[in-house]
């Protein structure tokens, strides 16, 4: 008996991977926003990443994330050197870690990519008197909050107002360190390893730029999370598909 429940376990682990990289990588060549400077486009499958995290937790939702994201370059090619999961994986790992009220991990995990990101000297930490970091701040502490706490059981509810409230929040907190994530990443990629954006380009048209349009692009894929996430959640819920 016990062997059958670990190859039932077993062959809904692989299913959910194959289904769930697949539709991360059919989703991945659609845009939703513009990468300034780059010349490409944040991915619409992003909002995926922090219900990932919730239906599947970190480890299945990570490595769906990870073969999702190679599957999908066949329609849209690699833009960090092979690295393009790495944002949206930080977010699922984050929000399955916080759905095992692991957040003592992720509040360390969020507190180190901001000092890194400080320290990295192509950021720009000001855009006038105002902080470029100022939303990220607030998703930090709302990590930190009771808010921040709670938001993991929320999920685990079927009631309407706290389900919302939690994927909101979740997704809030796990799409600002998926952003702070990117980054890190655009400025390591293409300010140190290839140095083919300079100091200067980063901080008087790339920081600025992206200063005015993340808040807005995060916004909108909170509410895609939280729109597709409710009625998915619930049904999946009531299945017991859950990891």
């Amino acid at each position: 008996m016990i062997f059958g429940n670990n190859i039932n376990t077993r062959t809904k682990i692989i299913a959910s991977i194959a289904i769930f990289s697949a539709l991360y990588a059919v989703l991945r060549p659609v845009p939703i926003g513009l990468m300034i400077g780059l010349g490409e486009r944040f991915s619409v499958s992003d909002f995926l990443a922090p219900l990932y995290g919730i239906i599947l937790g970190p480890y299945i939702g990570g490595l769906s994330i990870i073969t999702g994201t190679f599957m999908g370059m066949l329609g849209k090619p690699p833009v960090f050197l092979g690295l393009d999961f790495l944002p949206a994986l930080i977010n699922t790992i984050s929000i399955g870690y916080l759905i095992k009220q692991k957040r003592k991990y992720i509040i360390s995990l969020n507190l180190l990519l901001i000092i890194f990101v400080i320290l990295n000297p192509f950021t720009t930490l000001f855009i006038g008197s105002i902080p470029f970091f100022w939303l990220h701040i607030i998703a930090l502490l709302v990590l930190i909050s009771p808010l921040g706490h709670n938001a993991g059981n929320w999920v685990k509810t079927l009631d309407p107002k706290n389900l919302t409230i939690g994927i909101a929040t979740l997704a809030f907190i796990g799409t600002m360190m998926q952003h702070l994530t990117g980054v890190l990443l655009t400025e390591l990629v293409f300010g140190h390893v290839l140095s083919s954006i300079s100091l200067e380009t980063f901080s008087t048209i790339i920081w600025p730029s992206a200063f005015l349009l993340y808040p807005w692009e995060r916004i909108a894929l909170i509410i895609l999370s939280v729109i597709i996430g409710v009625p998915v959640i619930k049904t999946l819920k009531k299945s017991q598909f859950l990891f």
